[in-house]
């Protein structure tokens, strides 16, 4: 049995419908006050539904009960309800449920994560803090590293709107970036899951690096417009980063700002050799499908 914690969020729905497709048993940890037409994908796919919240423990005691494996893709950082912040869902609540895992007797957790950026910001730190203590530990992991979504990036959520022919640009726009397509991450999860546990982290993305003004381009192309662009420099987004107070938008600025500088290293995926079978989707496929 797998348990999803953060089941209703895009990436979470994506990993239950492969692992179910591939027949494995799952079961989703929820709230009591979800909408139930993000709980209706999950029980449409055969999911068993648990109740409870990051934010209470002995919930996450009870879920892990008769589990496998746990995959986390829980966030504040998109779906916040009342007392939900990085501290209490991302940072402490993400310990809480290693613990109970371990406590369970839970044979593989696995942890979406970001890789190392050279900035301090609340996200970061509570990411940092997890894959510590899972590395300390003796419960079986993999973290999962990949860069930014091209799906929550390019989306009209941060100025890029294809039907309107607009985007924003962060910096110069010209920085490169493995961005990566969420469904591919989902791909991933699901096969480590298959593949088991082997304490290590997986750091990847898509399989080339390109630049925001890259991935607009093709967008453009496959629109048939050009699009009207929003630049936004990077004077503005350090100012930004440099004087929130919010955990939450420090953490959201300095992701911008990470995408205005790009990334600190090139990645080569060869840690996904022997793990995925078929090739990673590229932002040409992915600008066809947003302009669709």
């Amino acid at each position: 049995m797998d348990l999803i914690v953060g089941a209703t969020g895009i990436l979470g729905t994506e990993i239950c419908r492969l692992l179910r497709e591939r027949g494995r048993q799952v079961k989703a940890l929820v709230r009591e006050s979800t909408d139930p037409g993000k709980l209706a994908p999950l029980e449409a796919l055969g999911v068993q539904l648990v109740y409870g919240d990051l934010k209470h423990p002995p919930s996450l005691e009870t879920a892990c009960r008769g589990v496998d494996s746990v995959v986390t893709t829980a966030s504040s950082t998109l779906s916040r309800a009342p007392g939900d912040s990085i501290d209490t869902v991302d940072g402490r609540g993400t310990l809480d449920l290693i613990a109970a895992a371990s406590g369970a007797g839970v044979g593989h957790f696995v942890l979406t994560s970001f890789a190392p950026i050279e900035l301090d910001f609340p996200l970061q730190q509570a990411k940092r803090a997890a894959e510590r203590a899972l590395s300390q530990g003796k419960m079986p992991w993999t973290v999962l590293q990949p860069p930014h979504f091209l799906e929550v990036w390019f989306s009209p959520a941060l100025g890029f709107d294809v039907a309107h022919g607009k985007a924003r640009v962060l910096g110069t726009g010209k920085r490169p970036m493995h961005w990566v397509s969420y469904p591919d991450v989902a791909r991933v999860a699901a096969a480590v899951l298959e593949a088991g546990p082997q304490r290590r982290t997986l750091a990847f993305g898509g399989p080339e690096a390109l630049s925001q003004r890259d991935v607009i381009a093709l967008c453009e192309r496959a629109a048939g417009r050009r699009f009207e662009l929003e630049e936004v420099p990077e004077a503005a987004l350090r100012a930004q980063y440099e004087s929130a107070i919010d955990a939450l938008e420090k953490s959201f600025a300095a992701l911008m700002l990470c995408c205005s500088t790009g990334e600190p290293q090139r990645l080569d995926n060869a840690c996904l050799r022997g793990i995925l079978s078929e090739p990673l989707t590229s932002a040409q496929t992915f600008a066809k499908r947003a302009s669709s």
